[in-house]
């Protein structure tokens, strides 16, 4: 008996759609299998991470994690965070449903925000620090190896990567810290030819007669205290930086014959110094070589200087072992010479150095003087005491100083410390003065007087650096600026900032303004006896030496 049509023509139609169906079924059924051998596999080898994925959990992983994280372990959190379970994560459900880079930045921002509310991170042991991997692809590697996994935890994944990533930071810093010195060391070092060139000129002093002539002739002594001619003093060390801030003003001087220089240095550079300067004698100007040695100081003088030397001691001692939160910063301030010198405090001393002299034309070593100061010592100050340079207006010209220099007092000095009794908002906001170069005129009883307090601190405890050492260094960084900035408020008369191109040390300034400067000051690390200055700046201060002179020659100076 044959079938009936219609049912044989109905199992027919039902093939074609059964193999249709079947066709799209059964791939992501073989699929689905493969993903659930695989998690059940990696199961069995490793932690399952959905709980540390998990809001309760995710939080305190975060936590135990220093910021910020590299990119490389954000990126891996980021995928780890949109998986469902199992430490290789091959479950896809959740990723087609969250956005996990939202997500775990929203958990990031808050974990870390809620960290810095409670006070920071938990310190790891130094010796699980010093053990750690030494960058990501070691800490996978490490991760990824047979043994790790069988012994596998959340809490030893946590610590690897907080004591892994605590260890790079630790590197980066004590890299930072070091290239910081270096650069210091480099900037402040003397060259093997000044060296040589100190070494050689103390050689000639006991030996060459015309190295130890007296400077200046006896029969100039009496202009060294007459207030006719233009007074110059300089209180430096270094032997090459005074030639050249006198070759340069001799150089600029519209008249040489009326200008006197005061070379003050200290014991160990004075027969250096002295001899360099009688072999190359600077007529017709008149020019003095004194090592603080040799100054006859009235009692109640010489009492004051010797307050600020012995307190120089005393905070220099104090300063190298302070430990504090700034210690590293600290560290590379020691290291400055300037910062202890007794010659650069020497400066706040000027009225007891020249106690003869009315005015005086102040200047650093690192200068190079371009125009004749003539109107500058007749300039009027108005009864004040001192004028100089604004901070604010060197600045402004572009001179690059500003950069690395305050402008303010406040940029020097704590105002905050009560131990300063005067008004801080007196003092924050005035513009200091670049003291380079500075005419000091002397008028009586003034601020410069031992025991004045027109500046609204005790002038006496401002002359030495013990007020800052009582406070724990907390009042300003160790140096003479600070209180000389304090103690002269009010006294200084701002000149036009022609007169002064600070910050020469730290970039190339504007052509104009390097050509038209009446002294230019080498201010910041790259001094021009450094290998470390500008190139076309260093030719400006190399052009005042005689390169033929043998001295220089034979020590290679240029």
């Amino acid at each position: 008996m044959k079938p009936k049509g219609p049912n044989r023509r109905f199992s027919h139609r039902l093939v074609v759609p059964a193999v249709l169906v079947a066709g799209l079924l059964l791939p992501f059924v073989f699929i689905r299998a493969a993903f659930l051998a695989l998690d059940a596999r990696a199961a069995s080898i490793c932690p399952s991470i959905s709980t540390l994925l998990s809001p309760p959990v995710f939080p305190c992983f975060l936590s135990l994690l220093p910021s910020p994280l590299p990119i490389g372990l954000l990126q891996m959190l980021t995928v780890m965070s949109g998986m469902d379970s199992g430490c290789l994560g091959w479950t896809l459900r959740p990723r087609l449903l969250l956005d996990s880079s939202q997500d775990f930045g929203k958990e990031l921002r808050r974990v870390y925000l809620e960290e810095a509310e409670e006070g920071g991170h938990n310190k790891l042991d130094p010796r699980l620090v010093n053990a750690a991997p030494d960058s990501l692809d070691d800490l996978m590697s490490e991760m990824s190896s047979s043994s790790s996994y069988q012994h596998l935890d959340l809490r030893t994944l946590l610590l690897k990567t907080k004591a892994m990533l605590l260890k790079m930071d630790q590197k980066v810093q004590s890299a930072r810290l070091r290239a910081l010195i270096f650069q210091h060391l480099a900037s402040t070092g003397i060259p093997k030819s000044m060296h040589c060139l100190s070494l050689r000129l103390a050689e000639q002093y006991l030996v060459n007669a015309a190295a130890r002539s007296s400077l200046p002739p006896p029969e100039y002594a009496s202009c060294l205290t007459d207030n006719s001619y233009i007074h110059i003093a300089l209180i430096t060390d270094n032997i090459l930086a005074a030639a050249v801030m006198v070759s340069s003003t001799m150089t600029s001087a519209a008249d040489p014959e009326k200008v006197v220089f005061h070379i003050i240095t200290d014991k160990k550079t004075y027969t250096s110094m002295h001899a360099w300067f009688a072999i190359h004698p600077v007529f017709p100007a008149i020019l003095e070589v004194r090592g603080l040695h040799q100054f006859d100081f009235p009692p109640d003088v010489n009492a004051v200087i010797m307050d600020t030397v012995e307190e120089l001691h005393r905070s220099s001692s104090a300063y190298r072992y302070y430990r504090g939160a700034d210690e590293e910063s600290r560290r590379l301030l020691a290291l400055k010479p300037s910062t202890f010198s007794l010659l650069n405090y020497m400066r706040i001393h000027l009225p007891e150095l020249f106690p003869k002299l009315e005015r005086v034309i102040f200047m650093h070593d690192d200068v190079v003087v371009q125009r004749d100061l003539t109107s500058l010592w007749y300039l009027d100050l108005h009864g004040l005491v001192m004028g100089a340079v604004s901070a604010q207006e060197s600045d402004d010209e572009g001179s690059g100083d500003g950069l690395c220099l305050g402008k303010t007092f406040g940029d020097y000095i704590n105002f905050s410390n009560p131990m300063l009794t005067t008004s801080p908002s007196s003092y924050i906001n005035v513009h200091g003065w670049r003291a380079s170069t500075s005419l000091i005129c002397k008028h009586g009883e003034s601020t410069t007087s031992p025991g004045n307090t027109s500046s609204g601190l005790n002038w006496q405890a401002l002359r030495n650096p013990k007020l800052n050492r009582e406070s724990g260094f907390a009042l300003w960084p160790m140096g003479s600026l600070p209180p000389a900035l304090l103690a002269f408020h009010g006294q200084v008369l701002p000149l036009n900032r022609s007169w002064l191109l600070s910050g020469l040390g730290w970039q190339m300034p504007d052509p104009e303004l390097l050509q038209s400067a009446a002294v230019i000051h080498f201010s910041g690390p790259g001094k021009p006896w450094l290998e470390t200055g500008h190139p076309e700046l260093r030719k400006i201060w190399q052009s005042q030496l005689n390169h033929s002179d043998e001295l220089v020659s034979s020590c290679m100076v240029v």
